[in-house]
């Protein structure tokens, strides 16, 4: 694959409009962006599981367990949602895998690389995502 072979220097590049959409260089631009992400997320994993077996102390005071266990639930509910971001990262880096990452799966059309740029995992253009917002608020108020 063209995108394992090509490196970028991720300090010095960033993708323009006046490439070719997607070339064999933005793709391995976003597709180190999207590893160094996922990467991160996993270390901040263990660093919060390492966290949390290490609070296993059973706290006297009530006051300070609830919010023991508050903390505690928050960071599990952080956890989750990363677990579901790594499964959007990995869906993104098979898409630039198979040629289809940066075009929307609504349209077809083109995400622009702002978008990408701020949302690697975006698989709408934003156009198809606000309406697909706007159909969401519609369906939810009924």
């Amino acid at each position: 694959m063209t995108t394992a072979t090509v490196q970028v220097d991720m300090s010095t590049y960033r993708p323009s409009e006046d490439e070719e959409f997607m070339s064999p260089r933005q793709r391995a631009y976003f597709r180190q962006k999207l590893m160094a992400w996922r990467q991160d997320i996993l270390d901040q994993s263990k660093e919060t599981l390492s966290h949390l077996q290490q609070e296993t102390e059973n706290h006297p005071d009530i006051t300070d367990r609830a919010t023991s266990e508050t903390d505690r639930a928050l960071e599990l509910r952080t956890r989750d949602r990363q677990r579901k971001l790594i499964s959007k990262i990995e869906a993104a880096i098979r898409r630039i895998e198979d040629d289809s990452y940066g075009y929307c799966e609504e349209t077809g059309e083109p995400i622009s690389l702002a978008r990408l740029e701020a949302r690697p995992i975006a698989t709408l253009s934003l156009e198809a995502q606000e309406r697909h917002e706007r159909r969401e608020r519609v369906h939810r108020d009924d």
